[in-house]
């Protein structure tokens, strides 16, 4: 068996000031949430009187059965799944279809084209130009207009290409090639089977940030049955713009104020449940990816 180091009495002073201020933040960070989940499962009347503080109080899915009948809400939830999983799939495709050229050694010019890409990190045409471009080419008020202007993040294209660089020999291309390989069955066949962890990376940054966008729409689209959900939920959690005849038919002002307080609560869990059951089975790939692609060299 392995002999434990001893610590000394400063540094077991030190360690216990570490651990004491990270349990401390662990708390700052986890007590929101679990007042949050516990609002949404209780009873409106006691979380408007503020009779929740850690655990539900008289257990209800009243809140979540006002939110699912509520059809503005579902129409939020489903375009915000459609330019989650469209987006996602058409931004990782152009990353990698931008990322493997740059990768590779004998690509012409990919100084040049990598410049480029990196010129559009620090200047763009800014919004009324870009506005004028979407008006011009007719996706104003489509769905296009929330997936493609912002298709690839140049930062995942350099964790990409980086990744590319250092774990796919040029040997194996080499070997590729005389067996009459060409260059997009490669990339298939060969280069993807070995890039789980990196295309776990570009996937889930890309669908968090298509999922919690809600500026590209609030600029490009007009129509609301258009509206992703976190539109919606802007508008109940900032604007306050909540009808509660729509969800339900109260029969008291105080249901209907404690309604509009959990609905709040239980808004924000139903938007935040996708990306936190899904991330759990993504970490081990997003923590090896993510540190492997950034290591320049």
């Amino acid at each position: 068996m392995p002999k434990k180091i001893r610590l000394s009495i400063p540094d077991r002073i030190f360690m216990f000031c570490v651990y004491f201020f990270l349990f401390l933040a662990m708390l700052l960070v986890i007590y929101p949430l679990i007042f949050i989940i516990s609002a949404s499962f209780s009873e409106p009347s006691n979380v408007l009187t503020g009779k929740v503080w850690l655990l539900p109080v008289d257990f209800s899915l009243f809140s979540y059965q006002a939110v699912f009948k509520n059809k503005q809400i579902l129409s939020g939830y489903f375009n915000s799944a459609w330019y989650t999983v469209v987006g996602t799939a058409i931004s990782v495709a152009l990353t990698i279809m931008a990322a493997f050229p740059l990768s590779r050694k004998g690509f012409y010019g990919k100084n040049v084209f990598m410049g480029l890409f990196l010129f559009t990190m620090l200047f763009s045409g800014g919004l009324i130009p870009t506005y004028l471009l979407l008006k011009n080419i007719g996706m104003i008020n489509t769905r296009w207009a929330i997936v493609i202007p912002n298709a690839i993040a140049v930062w995942l294209v350099i964790i990409a290409r980086t990744f590319f660089q250092q774990n796919v020999p040029e040997e194996l291309y080499e070997a590729a090639e005389i067996d009459g390989c060409d260059d997009f069955r490669f990339l298939i066949k060969m280069v993807l089977p070995l890039s789980g962890p990196i295309v776990a990376v570009i996937a889930l940054n890309y669908a968090v940030w298509i999922w919690n966008g809600y500026y590209d729409a609030l600029i490009y689209l007009t129509d609301q049955k258009k509206y992703p959900l976190q539109i919606i939920l802007r508008d109940i959690l900032i604007l306050n713009r909540v009808d509660i005849n729509t969800v339900s038919d109260l029969e008291s002002s105080m249901r209907k104020q404690g309604l509009a307080v959990v609905l709040k609560y239980s808004l924000i869990v139903v938007a935040s449940a996708p990306l936190l059951v899904v991330y759990p089975f993504l970490q081990k790939y997003f923590v090896k990816g993510i540190l492997i692609g950034s290591v320049k060299g």
